[in-house]
């Protein structure tokens, strides 16, 4: 089953301080997600794969182009979607989890996973429980559990960041580089969860600069090239 569908996707940027010049940076992108599949995002740096990765999740407009996604049983196109349709898609169908962890400051590690599955009707206590599970299994201590993690070094909060995107169980799931800031063994589980989610029916599209997880994780390469040609 078809998930998320682009046609004729472009987006380019306007350099305001440099007279207006624009940058064209996707152009005609035709990409086709199904459920239960990862297709990972694939081409040189500054081709514009984070960019088509915003624009999927609402964060970039695109200039022209639709962004299909199968939400409440319906495709809608996210690319003319208003501000209430997007905070549903992303409550209820959209995840991403980006590079950086973005919170609010003084709230615990274990909220911050368990806010996504309360936002879906999880009873509190059972969204803490599986919120601690997750991150137990991504190796951070019981004992970080309970306080914020703006001190927490580059890995660990990734991984919150990971254990609240893989918590809430979105049917279509965005992942920038997940094992970037990440050791061996805390790769390892990444890798599982990407597996489960997808053998639950979970659909993924992700960027994977280690070649190595990409090939374990991805059913299929999407590629992009640069359409920005210097003068």
């Amino acid at each position: 089953m078809i998930v998320l569908h682009t046609e004729a996707l472009a987006k380019s940027f306007t350099l305001h301080l440099q007279g207006g010049v624009s940058i064209p940076v996707l152009r005609d992108v035709e990409l086709t997600l199904r459920a239960g599949e990862c297709v990972a995002l694939a081409g040189p740096s500054g081709a514009g794969k984070s960019t088509l990765m915003r624009c999927l999740y609402g964060n970039y407009g695109a200039d022209s182009g639709r962004i299909l996604l199968r939400h409440e049983g319906a495709m809608i196109d996210i690319a003319a979607a208003d501000a209430r349709v997007m905070r549903a898609v992303r409550r209820d169908t959209l995840g991403y989890v980006s590079q950086f962890l973005r919170v609010i400051p003084r709230v615990p590690t274990l909220d911050i996973v368990a806010e996504p599955m309360r936002a879906r009707g999880v009873a509190p206590d059972e969204a803490r429980a599986r919120a601690a599970a997750l991150l137990t299994r991504l190796n951070m201590p019981p004992a970080l559990h309970g306080l914020p993690p703006a001190t927490f070094s580059g890995g660990e909060q990734q991984r919150v960041n990971l254990a609240r995107g893989f918590a809430a169980g979105h049917p279509v799931l965005l992942l920038d580089e997940p094992t970037a800031s990440l050791d061996a063994a805390n790769a390892e589980v990444v890798i599982a969860l990407i597996a489960e989610a997808k053998a639950a029916g979970c659909a993924i599209i992700g960027i994977f600069h280690d070649t190595a997880v990409r090939q374990r994780v991805a059913d299929r390469l999407f590629q992009i090239l640069p359409v920005y040609e210097p003068a």
